[in-house]
């Protein structure tokens, strides 16, 4: 028997002993630790103690129904992952317990493998959020200070790097895909370091004419070349003291790369068209787009000058591998656009977060910024609605073709999502977008061996938003039987 005051991985409500023993005989085997109720006001019990993360929880108790437990725990300070257990076949049961709290269901009769792996991903699941938790009560604070918005673990992540990195004089790489915010990051890094008080120059070397760029960082003497009418210090020169931030570093010319890494390793600047050098004292904190390693490898990028600036490093994710955060940034950009632009908007339509929150959002923060921007400006209204948002590029109008989903393995349970994704759905294009979308749902669903939450990750969606769509289909499904039903009688 498991002690009351030991956190027990999971407690099984089951008010059937021999369905709850032969629950707790196949957890065990696999080293998942369990304790059992018969009753929901037992399980009460247990759950304030608050030595309980996961519950399998069947919905028909004797003395209450388990839709009440979610309900009632719902409102407590506690985070419990509900997994419900329920002989009625109906998925309007599912949904109702989804919608109350739940993480995912399971109907009777269900497999030893399918209880396995519903219990592991809801394990998991809890381990995800106490690590975010975690990072997220350490980082709140400092989190205002810098500016940024949002809070899933990828960017609670960065918020504690930027903490780490902010007070060395090493050089920091920032890499991430284009819109994810690596201006910002070193501004932030900036901020919140010794040297907040002192310059911090931003430089876009994808933006600078060849020729150019070496004055741009090192400055120019007057008559150094055509144009140069008078002596210019550098942006290294210019922020002495501060924080020197070359952006898109890879677009640099290999022969300028041997003139930066000198720079680095001496601290000392020479302008063009000049007979000395200066000393100057800055941080260098770069970012690119590009793969940094690939760079290297294609002789594009100096492998020296890469080890030097690759001190310490910070990749930022994709917008969409942030989850709500994608709503929270939203609110904030139309909260600033609509004060700027006099309008009316107070609130985002649930349609639209959902289209929000389903979209790939291929040029990250900086798509979903000018997306809400065109919004605000061409529409008016106290909420912002789906009509009004226009994402990614219209399909051009042509033959009907196939389109190939990349990703659907058949045996995928020892690998990531990421990972699993190997072979391929071809569907055809010329039906109703409706129908593509369930098919494809669909397969991804099978391709995860029916774990919802699984197939969620994959296709960007919550599992509650899966189980919605699911539900609607079901019921069509239904309508259309009944409807041929009576045409043939």
């Amino acid at each position: 028997m498991v002690a009351d005051n030991i956190i027990t991985d999971v407690l099984i409500v089951e008010d059937t002993l021999s369905m709850a023993l032969m629950y707790q005989q196949h957890l065990k085997k696999v080293g998942i630790s369990s304790k059992i109720c018969d009753t929901g006001s037992k399980a009460l019990v247990q759950l304030r103690q608050g030595n309980v993360t996961t519950v399998l929880l069947d919905l028909q108790l004797p003395d209450m129904n388990g839709l009440d437990i979610i309900q009632e725990m719902e409102g407590s300070a506690q985070h419990i992952t509900f997994i419900v257990v329920t002989a009625n076949g109906s998925v309007n049961t599912a949904v109702d317990a989804m919608r109350a709290g739940a993480y995912d269901f399971l109907i009777k009769p269900f497999s030893t493998v399918k209880l396995l792996t519903t219990v592991k991903n809801a394990l998991e699941s809890v381990r995800q959020k106490t690590k975010a938790n975690s990072l997220k009560k350490d980082t709140t604070s400092s989190t205002k200070v810098r500016g940024f918005i949002g809070e899933s673990a990828p960017m609670l992540a960065v918020y504690k790097m930027i903490e780490k990195v902010a007070n060395s004089n090493a050089a920091v790489f920032i890499t991430g895909e284009s819109g994810t915010g690596k201006e910002v990051t070193a501004q932030a890094i900036h901020d919140v370091s010794d040297r907040s008080g002192a310059p911090f120059i931003a430089l876009n070397c994808a933006a600078i004419p060849e020729n150019l760029i070496e004055s741009e960082i090192f400055g120019h003497m007057k008559g150094a070349f055509t144009g140069a009418q008078e002596a210019r210090k550098g942006a290294a020169s210019q922020a002495n003291g501060g924080t020197l931030f070359l952006d898109e570093i890879c677009e640099m010319d290999i022969g300028l790369q041997a003139k930066i890494l000198r720079f680095l390793q001496t601290g000392q600047v020479k302008r063009v068209g000049s007979d000395w050098s200066e000393d100057v004292d800055v941080r260098i904190i770069c970012a690119t787009n590009r793969n940094p390693m690939i760079e290297v490898a294609e002789k594009r990028f100096r492998e020296d000058l890469f080890y030097r600036l690759d001190v310490l490093s910070i990749e930022l994710p994709p917008l969409s591998h942030r989850g709500r955060d994608v709503i929270l940034l939203a609110e904030s950009f139309l909260k600033t656009y609509t004060s700027e632009e006099g309008k009316s908007f107070q609130f985002i339509s649930t349609p639209a977060q959902e289209l929000l929150l389903d979209y790939h959002w291929p040029g990250n923060v900086r798509e979903l910024q000018n997306t809400i921007r065109k919004a605000v400006v061409v529409h008016d209204g106290s909420e912002l609605e789906l009509h009004m948002l226009k994402l990614g590029k219209s399909e051009q109008q042509g033959q009907p073709r196939d389109y190939q989903l990349v990703g659907l393995a058949k045996d995928n349970s020892h690998m990531t999502p990421t990972q699993s994704m190997k072979t391929t759905l071809s569907v055809d294009l010329n039906q109703p977008m409706t129908d593509i979308e369930q098919q494809i749902i669909e397969a991804v669903i099978a391709s995860c061996k029916g774990s919802i939450p699984k197939a969620s990750q994959i296709l960007q969606l919550s599992p509650s938003t899966i189980y919605r769509k699911r539900e609607t289909w079901l019921q069509s499904e239904a309508t259309s039987s009944t409807d041929q039903a009576s045409l043939a009688s």
